[in-house]
């Protein structure tokens, strides 16, 4: 992987982590049409750019994360995250299986698209339109949600916003908690890939990986940074997509994104 390639991965991770359409599965379509080979770095790149996304939520709503005197806000968030911990540990050999095989991925997000188009109308008279307004009870179901995300092709915006609907809470409501649920969820995906998981074939840990060369450390700090910028612009862009058109251009843009995808896996196997 060369400087534009890792330029290009953190624009498509920056663009799509916080939008429905899974930033996984867009990332694995790029490598693979760009010629980009999944070898172990390319991997820990993909996850950990993450990070700059994760600021860039915090950036936008920092007072939300440094109000300390709503103990509530950081209970509710890590109770929420504890059921994508349990089971990402659990599951984490199958979903890199799945993650080579980008076919049934390009399946998942043509069924997610087609969810997505029936969503606003599914949920009517939501109850719940604050983040302070939502339960530890909420919160912790809303977290269960995410894990659906756990399926590459899913994302972890989409299962956590419809969550928070089926919940009550508004789409605007919904989207700003997948937010901030995001930032716990992804930090530990995250510290788990730099320093606790050993990947197979160089039986390193990530920080090894990043550390083996200057052009990984460079790499790595320029994705995260692409990937900071990027996000905050979709995440203001997103917020005002729902609020006016609600899911359905998300579902729309799935569809025709899964069955381009499909046809051409398909044809270049």
């Amino acid at each position: 992987m060369d400087y534009l390639q890792a330029i290009l991965i953190a624009i498509v991770e920056g663009l799509t982590e916080y939008l429905p359409v899974s930033s996984t599965a867009h990332m694995i379509f790029t490598s693979s049409f760009f010629g980009i080979q999944e070898d172990e770095f390319v991997k820990l790149f993909q996850v950990s750019i993450q990070f700059g996304a994760i600021l860039a939520v915090v950036v936008l709503y920092w007072k939300k994360f440094f109000d300390f005197s709503k103990i509530n806000f950081y209970i509710k968030l890590a109770c929420a995250v504890i059921p994508a911990l349990v089971l990402g540990k659990l599951f984490d050999d199958t979903i890199d299986e799945v993650l080579g095989n980008p076919i049934p991925i390009a399946i998942v997000l043509i069924i997610g698209g087609i969810v997505l188009l029936f969503i606003d109308g599914r949920f009517h008279s939501p109850t719940v339109a604050h983040e302070e307004d939502i339960t530890l009870k909420k919160a912790v179901t809303i977290g269960f949600w995410q894990c659906l995300a756990m399926m590459p092709g899913t994302s972890r915006s989409a299962a956590s916003i419809i969550g928070g609907m089926q919940q009550g809470l508004t789409r605007e409501t919904a989207a700003e908690f997948s937010f901030f649920l995001a930032v716990p969820t992804m930090l530990a995906v995250t510290t788990y890939s730099l320093f606790l998981k050993t990947y197979e074939v160089s039986q390193l840990k990530g920080y090894e990986l990043l550390t083996q060369s200057s052009e990984n450390m460079k790499m790595f700090f320029l994705g995260n940074i692409v990937a900071f910028v990027v996000a905050i612009i979709a995440i203001k862009f997103f917020i005002g997509i729902i609020k006016k058109y609600g899911f359905k251009p998300w579902g729309y843009y799935r569809i025709v994104a899964g069955v381009i995808l499909l046809a051409y896996f398909s044809l270049n196997k």
